[in-house]
């Protein structure tokens, strides 16, 4: 799927886009919306062009499109700068019904039909709704028809909205199963630091794990017209990449995008994980929104590192408000360290009462016999 040839003296990645089964394609504002004139129709046109010839080599295919907004503003002529919530949601309305027609007719001349999904936060984080959109997702891919995929800003709020389509985007590569999740964006990549403030950051090809120090190198949003930049852009490469997900970062602005990254154009590949997660793991880890937050000692760490569950014991205290089967964080004590996600056997009320306390204990504090663990090993991931 990606082979390594050598140019220059430099190991560039080459990747054949064909030998990917099942594509998750993202699509920047920048690259689709022009603020004074709308939809660019030309450069739409072509990478449809590029769409249809990786779904007539057997690739399905599914996008993220971002826009709506972008588009609403200039169709309303709302000023420059950070829009109101309000604003945005009105934007996204009128911009929404000019965007899918856009999409529609620009791959209908490919003879492909399109089918238009708005999704909410919860749509994913909620386990019931989550697998409702997968199965129609799955049916629309099964009938050949291309999904259309964007968040439902209309309704979304600042408390219960993505905030940016990268991560949208990586929650509906990793819920379909997908191969492959490709970012079209305004930049070729992932750089040592951001290349606008920075002339000497230097380009990284390949990523084969997502640390601290990768973590590090994002900048902030580029343009008005997005709400992500490069740190959303690694917080999607940790959701994909966990599942199993490969990603790419690549530069869009060309036309014929696609095409281009097969032809050589410079972009940075995210490896996937060799040990991807399950389904069911899949679908905690990639909670974007965790209701609370436990903390524990070292020993605890130890213990879940080794593949063992959380017991009362380990943890030092409690955060949030939470009930039974929420999710929540799991952090090392003195530090702002991730060590899992999973779900909780205890309310937040109940957790504050037995943290610290043996298992022997719980019965007596809580009056009834205590569950198997805080958070048993089989709802958790190790992030």
């Amino acid at each position: 799927m990606v082979r390594k040839t050598q140019r220059a003296g430099n190991c560039k990645p080459v990747v054949a886009l064909s030998n990917y089964k099942r594509i998750a394609i993202k699509v920047g504002s920048a690259l689709l919306v022009d603020r004074k004139s709308g939809v660019r129709d030309i450069w739409l046109k072509s990478l449809c062009a590029d769409i249809a010839k990786l779904q007539e080599a057997g690739c399905e295919i599914m996008i993220i499109s971002s826009g709506a907004i972008a588009l609403g503003r200039t169709v309303l002529d709302l000023p420059s700068g950070i829009l109101k919530l309000e604003e945005s949601q009105a934007a996204a309305a009128v911009g929404q019904i000019a965007l899918a027609p856009a999409w529609n007719s620009a791959l209908k001349h490919h003879g492909i039909n399109t089918g238009q999904i708005l999704l909410t936060l919860e749509d994913t984080e909620t386990r019931r709704r989550y697998l409702n959109a997968r199965a129609t997702l799955s049916e629309l891919l099964r009938l050949k028809a291309i999904p259309v995929i964007n968040e439902n800003d209309t309704v979304a709020t600042s408390e219960i909205r993505y905030g940016d389509n990268d991560r949208l985007a990586a929650r509906v590569a990793t819920m379909m199963n997908a191969d492959l999740l490709i970012l079209l964006s305004d930049i070729d990549g992932l750089y040592t630091a951001p290349p606008a403030l920075n002339p000497e950051a230097v380009h990284l090809p390949i990523i084969d794990t997502i640390t601290p120090e990768i973590e590090a190198m994002a900048g902030s949003a580029a343009s008005e017209l997005s709400r992500g930049g490069m740190r959303t852009k690694i917080d999607a490469g940790k959701i994909a990449t966990h599942a199993g997900t490969a990603m790419i970062i690549a530069k869009g602005e060309a036309q014929n995008p696609l095409q281009s990254l097969q032809d050589g154009a410079r972009f940075t590949l995210f490896k996937p994980s060799t040990t991807p997660v399950s389904a069911w793991k899949n679908w905690i880890a990639g909670q974007l929104e965790p209701q609370g937050k436990l903390i524990i000692d070292e020993g605890a760490r130890g213990a879940l590192l080794s593949g063992k569950s959380l017991l009362a014991a380990g943890v030092k205290s409690a955060e949030g408000d939470f009930q039974r089967g929420d999710t929540v964080a799991i952090l090392l004590e003195g530090s702002n360290i991730e060590v899992a996600r999973g779900l909780s056997s205890y309310s937040s009320h109940e957790a504050q009462l037995i943290t610290g306390r043996r298992s022997s204990d719980i019965e007596t504090i809580l009056g009834y016999a205590p569950r198997a663990a805080m958070v048993h090993r089989d709802d958790m991931v190790i992030t």
